[in-house]
């Protein structure tokens, strides 16, 4: 998750970062996943991507979350990612929003 913040009803909106298995077309704009940290989140063993030129925003909680666990929505949060992995995140989010590059996709409507 990237920021939450509340909408004009009270409504938590959270804008977060897609992961994908494809590989990205533009290297520039994905960060692969570490498999000790995909491992550590209970995540599938498969290589991985944080798409970086595109954040999701939706309402928490609400239809765009995946639980884990079948109908326990307390398990839609996998864990924190590590200091590292999240300095690099945010220091290539910030070059792709300073050359105009990020887009948002509003999931919930």
């Amino acid at each position: 998750m990237v920021l939450v913040s509340l909408d004009e009803d009270g409504l938590k909106q959270v804008t977060v970062l897609p992961i994908t298995h494809s590989p990205p077309g533009d290297p520039g704009a994905a960060l692969e996943l570490p498999a000790e940290t995909k491992q550590r989140l209970g995540l599938d063993g498969l290589r991985s991507w944080i798409v970086l030129d595109e954040v999701n925003r939706f309402i928490w909680p609400g239809p765009d979350l995946v639980p884990r666990v079948r109908g326990d929505m307390s398990t839609v949060a996998y864990g924190y990612l590590p200091r590292a992995l999240m300095l690099e995140l945010r220091r290539r989010i910030g070059v792709l929003a300073k050359a105009r590059r990020l887009r948002t996709v509003h999931r919930t409507e």
